[in-house]
């Protein structure tokens, strides 16, 4: 089951936010993030916030999700007042935000819409798995103003899908990908690699089969063991073997030279775009420090130096929002050295680079420059190098030491 929420402090049942928190936030960035927390089948190596209909049992409805999670776009309208702006990112994520009907996904997004306003250009992302899409529902969320779809590929090696537990079959992918096409939809693709068992040769086979379908848009992550998964207790009893740092550094330069071959360029340590204006804004702004309000149960909200995190599970989600009072489990106010420590962590993940004076990180800097893991970027910035990030989590480290 997914990780127990942090506590901290308490939030009003109006979900009132603090005056430091709204003031200036004309001049900040605004994304809304809808979590769709239903799937087909729990995956072994998930950790996110995800049910299935077994898990949930009786005391939520999938359903009337899309009623229920409009209503807390509507409570955090009322909480923003005078501080609402239009969304200028919007992403579904879960989950499978593709198993609720089409027709579900767009009256949620109507709702951002009326609520919110949405910027001109607008991104609008939903996640999806290439089992769960349809020609027309894909062509109903075009319709409805939805902009890119992210498929989650995850490997083109039966095998390798087997370990993971992913249901789909990778023939699947490039057809999804054309009904994608044909409704007029962006597409990305998330790849996973690391995964036990799988080969160099295995990733380059799913790295062929992705750029045959021409996505404008890879993320590729490696294998990530959370404890409390099902894949987790599998090591821990020997079954399949642990991933190695080494076997994982290897295939990321796998993944970026022959992802650079095909003309994607890198602009966060683990995404690639075949031209800045395919990157993804919408994570972009979550790098960049942006404000974002995230609806659904256990999602995370952002606003003007505050952080909050609604209540886990589906039912209690809804229950809060039928009595009228915030969903939210708990929040923090950052102070300033959290928002700069958070800072550095994020932007120096980016390709773009960061000011190092900016930060009052420039001893650090000079030593980091001269050991290759930085490089000088436009604008005074500087950037990691491939080796750096290789070492991104060493490097802000030091660079925050």
């Amino acid at each position: 089951m997914p990780s127990t929420l942090p506590d901290g402090e308490t939030v009003p049942t109006d979900g009132a936010l603090p005056p430091e928190a709204l003031a200036g936030a004309a001049d900040r960035t605004f994304g809304v993030y809808l979590h769709v927390p239903f799937c087909a089948v729990r995956c072994g190596y998930c950790d996110f916030n995800t049910y299935t209909a077994t898990e949930l049992g009786g005391g939520a409805s999938q359903a009337a999700y899309a009623q229920t999670a409009t209503a807390e776009v509507r409570f955090a309208a009322r909480v923003l007042g005078d501080a609402v702006r239009p969304a200028e990112t919007v992403f579904f994520g879960g989950g499978t935000p593709t198993l609720l009907p089409a027709d579900d996904l767009a009256t949620m997004l109507a709702a951002v819409r009326d609520e919110f306003g949405l910027a001109p250009g607008a991104e609008v992302t939903t996640e999806a798995n290439p089992d769960s899409v349809t020609p027309e529902g894909l062509a109903t969320l075009r319709e409805a103003g939805f902009t890119r779809v992210s498929f989650g590929m995850q490997s083109a090696v039966p095998h390798v899908l087997a370990v993971l537990e992913r249901t789909h079959d990778p023939a699947r992918v490039p057809l999804a990908v054309r009904w994608a096409r044909e409704a007029g939809l962006d597409v990305s693709l998330d790849l996973i690699y690391g995964t036990p068992g799988e080969s160099v040769d295995d990733l380059r086979r799913s790295l062929d089969a992705a750029l045959a379908c021409s996505p404008d848009h890879v993320s590729a992550y490696a294998l990530i063991v959370e404890q409390g998964t099902k894949l987790a207790a599998q090591m821990r009893r020997g079954e399949v073997p642990e991933p190695s740092d080494d076997d994982e550094a290897d295939k990321y330069e796998v993944v970026d030279d022959t992802l650079a071959a095909a003309g994607y360029d890198w602009y966060e340590v683990s995404n690639w775009a075949r031209g800045p204006e395919f990157a993804c804004r919408h994570n972009l702004a979550y790098w960049r420090g942006g404000d974002w309000w995230g609806i659904g149960p256990g999602a995370h909200s952002h606003v003007g130096g505050v952080r909050w995190w609604n209540v886990k599970h589906p039912s209690a989600y809804a229950g809060r929002l039928d009595a009228g009072t915030s969903p939210a489990h708990a929040r923090e106010r950052l102070s300033e050295d959290d928002r700069r420590v958070e800072d550095v962590l994020l932007r120096s993940r980016l390709a773009e680079g960061f000011d190092p004076a900016w930060w009052g990180v420039r001893p650090p800097t000079a030593q980091l420059l001269l050991d290759g893991l930085l490089e000088p970027a436009a604008g005074g910035r500087v950037a990691l190098t491939r080796r750096g990030r290789l070492l991104a989590d060493a490097v802000v480290r030091r660079l925050l030491d």
